[in-house]
C-alpha cells in the first residue's frame, strides 16, 4: 500500500568518525522504503547531533509537526539508538506517533508499526507492561502500611482544622472551631444541605476559599480526626479519572492526634449518616463483560448479555453462549496459539536459510568494498607519485570506481531484502516469551485489564450452532468445534519471525 514517510538521519559525530556514515542510513532507509512501495516525502537529517536528547531539535519539531499535519503517516530509521538514546523521549515518540495514527519502522529491530504483526506485539507489550507497573505499585503501596504503623510521617494535606508543624499535626486556630461547629449543626439539623448553607451565610469557607457543600460536609463528618484518631493507609486509586476507593478496614492505620470534638459527637453524626445511606437505593456495580464489544452470532447480529439473561444471547436467532465457558475456550486458544512452535520452527528455518545466504553475501560485499577502498587508494598515490601518468589514470581507476559503485548498491538492496524481511514479524524467542507472560497472567488480571486485552488484540468472535471462531488481530482464522476438545496440535500459520536486538527493551 502506497504511504508516505519521512526518513530520520541521525548521527553523531562520535558515529561519523568511525565511518557510519549519514549516506549508507539514507539509502538503507530508501531502499526499504521502495521495497514496500511508499514515498519518501521528506528526510529529516541530525548530523553530528548527540542521542542523549533530540526532542528540542529543530529537525524533530519538523518531523513532528509534519506528523500531526499528517504530511507524513510513518518515520522509517535504522535503529531505535538512531531515533533517540533516552527512554523517556522514546516513549514520548511512540504516545505522539500512537495519537497521530503514524508508524515507526525500525529496521534493525525489526518493528513496523504499519504492519499488523507490530501492532500486535505493541498490543502485547503494553498490555505486560500496565501488569508490571501496576506489579510495582503494590510493591510500593506494600511499605506504607509498615511505615504508617511505626508512626512515620506519609505526608499529604493536613485535614481540616489541622496544620503540620514538625512533621506532626497540631489543631488549627482558624479551621479547628469549624469544623466543631460543622458537627454541632449535623447533630441537630441532620441535613448535608442545610448545614453546608448555614455555613456559607456565616461566611465560613474551605481551606481553598470555595464554599461549603453537602459532599464536603460528608466527607468532614466521616474523617475520624475529628475524634483524635487519623485514618492512614486507608484508600487507593482506581486508576479511572483520578478516582479513589476505600482499601479493606483490616489495613487501615490510626495514629492520634489532637481530637476537636468528643466520641459521643462524633458517633452520633455518624449513626445519623448511616441512616440516611442504608434509607437510599444501592447503586449496582456495573457489571463488565468481557467479550460484548467483539462477539458476534454466525447470522450478523451482535450478541450481549442481558439483564435476565447469564449467557451472552443473539436477539435475532436466539443462539447463545456462557460467559465462562467462552472465557475457558479463549484462554485455551491464547495457549495453543502461543506454544504451536512446529509451525513457527518450519517458517524460521526456512527463512534464516534466505537469510543466511543473504549475510554471507553481506559480508563479502563488505570484504570487497574495502578491497576497492584499498585499491582506487593505492591508485591515487601511484598518480601523484608519478608512477601513472594522466592520460592512463582514467583507465585504472574508472573500473575500480565503477566495480566499487556496483557493488555498494548491491550491498543496499541486499540489506534492504533482509530488512523486509524482519520487519514483517517478530522474534520467536520475543513473542513466544511475551505471549506466555500474557497467558500465565491471565488469572491475574482484572476484568478491565482482561477486556482490554481482548479488545485490544482480537478482531472479532463469532459463535455458530457448532464452532466458535477466534479472529485474532493479525494471525489467521482460528475455528473451535464448540462439541469437541481443543486440538493444542492445530496448525497455526504466524508471520516469519527473526531475533530482535536487545535494543527493543525501551518499550517494556
Amino acid at each position: 500500500m502506497s504511504k508516505d514517510v519521512g526518513l530520520w538521519i541521525r548521527v553523531s559525530t562520535e558515529d561519523q568518525a568511525q565511518s557510519d556514515s549519514p549516506e549508507h542510513h539514507e539509502k538503507r532507509a530508501r531502499m526499504y522504503a521502495e521495497i514496500k512501495n511508499w514515498n519518501v516525502r521528506e528526510v529529516y537529517y541530525l548530523l553530528g547531533v548527540s542521542g542523549k536528547s533530540v526532542m528540542e531539535h529543530p529537525e524533530t519539531k519538523r518531523m513532528l509537526a509534519d506528523i500531526q499535519a499528517r504530511k507524513i503517516t510513518g518515520l522509517v530509521f535504522s535503529k531505535l539508538a538512531r531515533l533517540s538514546r533516552n527512554l523517556k523521549e522514546l516513549t514520548e515518540f511512540s504516545q505522539i506517533f500512537g495519537s497521530n495514527h503514524a508508524d515507526l519502522i525500525s529496521l534493525d529491530e525489526s518493528i513496523d508499526t504499519s504492519t499488523p504483526a507490530g501492532r500486535m506485539f505493541y498490543n502485547i507489550m503494553g498490555s505486560l507492561s500496565q501488569w508490571e507497573r501496576e506489579e510495582i505499585a503494590n510493591r510500593v503501596a506494600k511499605s506504607i502500611p509498615v511505615r504508617a504503623k511505626l508512626g512515620k510521617s506519609l505526608g499529604g494535606e493536613a485535614p481540616f482544622g489541622y496544620k503540620w508543624i514538625d512533621k506532626k499535626l497540631e489543631l488549627d486556630e482558624k479551621e479547628a472551631p469549624i469544623r466543631k461547629l460543622l458537627h454541632e449543626l449535623f447533630a441537630e439539623h441532620k441535613r448535608k444541605r442545610t448545614v453546608a448553607n448555614m455555613l456559607n451565610e456565616k461566611g465560613y469557607r474551605t481551606r481553598n476559599g470555595s464554599k461549603f457543600s453537602d459532599t464536603t460536609i460528608d466527607r468532614l463528618l466521616k474523617d475520624p480526626a475529628a475524634k483524635g484518631l487519623r485514618r492512614v493507609n486507608y484508600t487507593k486509586s482506581s486508576g479511572l479519572n483520578k478516582k479513589w476507593e476505600l482499601k479493606p478496614k483490616e489495613d487501615w492505620v490510626f495514629q492520634e492526634v489532637p481530637r476537636i470534638v468528643s466520641d459521643e459527637l462524633w458517633e452520633k453524626c455518624n449513626q445519623i449518616l448511616d441512616a440516611i445511606s442504608s434509607s437510599k437505593t444501592k447503586v449496582r456495580k456495573r457489571t463488565i463483560h468481557l467479550f460484548s464489544s467483539v462477539l458476534q452470532c454466525d447470522c450478523g447480529e451482535k450478541m450481549y448479555m442481558r439483564s435476565k439473561s447469564p449467557k451472552y444471547v443473539c436477539r435475532k436467532c436466539k443462539n447463545k453462549i456462557g460467559p465462562q465457558d467462552l472465557e475457558e475456550i479463549y484462554h485455551s486458544q491464547l495457549k495453543q496459539l502461543l506454544f504451536s512452535e512446529t509451525e513457527l520452527e518450519k517458517h524460521l528455518q526456512t527463512e534464516q536459510s534466505q537469510i543466511g545466504d543473504k549475510k554471507q553475501l553481506i559480508e563479502i560485499l563488505v570484504a570487497d568494498i574495502q578491497k576497492l577502498h584499498t585499491k582506487i587508494k593505492d591508485t591515487f598515490e601511484l598518480y601523484h607519485e608519478g608512477k601513472i601518468q594522466k592520460d592512463a589514470f582514467e583507465s585504472y581507476h574508472k573500473p575500480l570506481y565503477d566495480e566499487l559503485k556496483q557493488k555498494e548498491m548491491t550491498l543496499n538492496e541486499t540489506q534492504a531484502y533482509i530488512d523486509s524481511i524482519q520487519v514483517q514479524s517478530l522474534s520467536n524467542e520475543q513473542v513466544l516469551h511475551d505471549a506466555r507472560d500474557l497467558y500465565a497472567h491471565w488469572i491475574q488480571f482484572s476484568n478491565e485489564e482482561k477486556k482490554t486485552i481482548i479488545e485490544a488484540i482480537t478482531e472479532n468472535i463469532i459463535i455458530s450452532e457448532r464452532d466458535i471462531t477466534i479472529n485474532l488481530s493479525y494471525i489467521p482464522t482460528l475455528t473451535h468445534d464448540a462439541g469437541a476438545t481443543m486440538n493444542p496440535n492445530t496448525a497455526i500459520v504466524l508471520p516469519i519471525l527473526v531475533q530482535l536486538s536487545n535494543e527493543r527493551t525501551w518499550l517494556r
